[in-house]
């Protein structure tokens, strides 16, 4: 049941988030009340889709009402927004279950500050989480939610993605609302989903994404249906490649695994140019 989830992955977070330090805030006593509104709503019939219940977390610079968001920046230490980013707004109305906040770098940029916590990797204490993302890419890799939202700007969502060995997608520019999350560079900024596999991506997207009448941004075309097309074969898909832009002075065990990867795409019909 989702009360049962949630509290599953809330002793787990207690369990494991002191070492690998994702979580900003963490949100149990409204997480609970979530899960127990969710089962309720599910058991009288009143099913949202396949995102209600689940147990989600978003990187702490989408506002939550109510709740501290930081940014990863002591100046913002308390700062409590008086609404919910569009997106937070968005996976609520889909039933998920907010878990917590996630670290990240200060300000979304380039170095942590000192005063908050930096994720470890949950595969290797040493290796590189990713840059302003990491928390959401630790908490989802090491199943401390089921799903998080990033942000990217010059690779925020998908250096974590790839450093935690998760899915992470930066969506087109205006697909998904800005509103009430803490800009870096408003014309760059992408939010989107973080997940253990693309079919949960395709999930959250579908959640998230759409117009916003708070953000003139956005673009004013329904959302397509993101799970339609999973699982078919790539034949007619024509794939660009730069095969200089991937080997040259690439570690070597990474230029195999591209390599791999792009074998896969062509056995299952893509045509590759490069």
């Amino acid at each position: 049941s989702p009360v049962e989830l949630t509290q599953m992955q809330l002793e787990r977070i207690r369990k494991w988030d002191p070492k690998l330090r994702s979580y900003a805030t963490l949100m149990p006593e409204h997480a609970v009340d979530m899960a127990k509104q969710a089962e309720a709503e599910i058991m009288s019939g009143h099913y949202r889709g396949l995102l209600h219940g689940v147990p989600i977390a978003v990187k702490d610079l989408c506002n939550t009402r109510g709740v501290r968001t930081m940014g990863g920046a002591q100046t913002k230490a308390d700062h409590v927004p008086d609404h919910n980013a569009t997106v937070v707004q968005k996976l609520a109305d889909a039933g998920t279950i907010l878990l917590g906040k996630l670290n990240l770098t200060e300000g979304a940029m380039g170095g942590y500050n000192p005063v908050f916590p930096i994720p470890v990797n949950p595969w290797h204490s040493q290796r590189w989480t990713g840059s302003s993302s990491s928390g959401s890419g630790v908490a989802t890799a090491s199943g401390l939610c089921f799903g998080s939202l990033g942000s990217d700007t010059g690779g925020s969502i998908r250096f974590p993605a790839a450093a935690c060995g998760v899915v992470g997608l930066k969506p087109t520019w205006g697909h998904v609302s800005r509103y009430g999350v803490l800009a870096l560079a408003e014309s760059m900024d992408h939010i989107g989903p973080m997940t253990r596999s693309v079919a949960d991506a395709g999930l959250m997207l579908q959640a998230i994404a759409g117009s916003d009448s708070n953000d003139p941004t956005t673009l004013p075309y329904p959302v397509p249906d993101m799970l339609a097309k999973l699982g078919q074969e790539l034949i007619g898909i024509r794939i660009g490649f730069d095969q200089y832009y991937a080997t040259s002075d690439v570690d070597q065990e990474l230029a195999v695994a591209v390599s791999n990867s792009v074998d896969v795409l062509v056995e299952l019909g893509a045509e590759l140019v490069e």
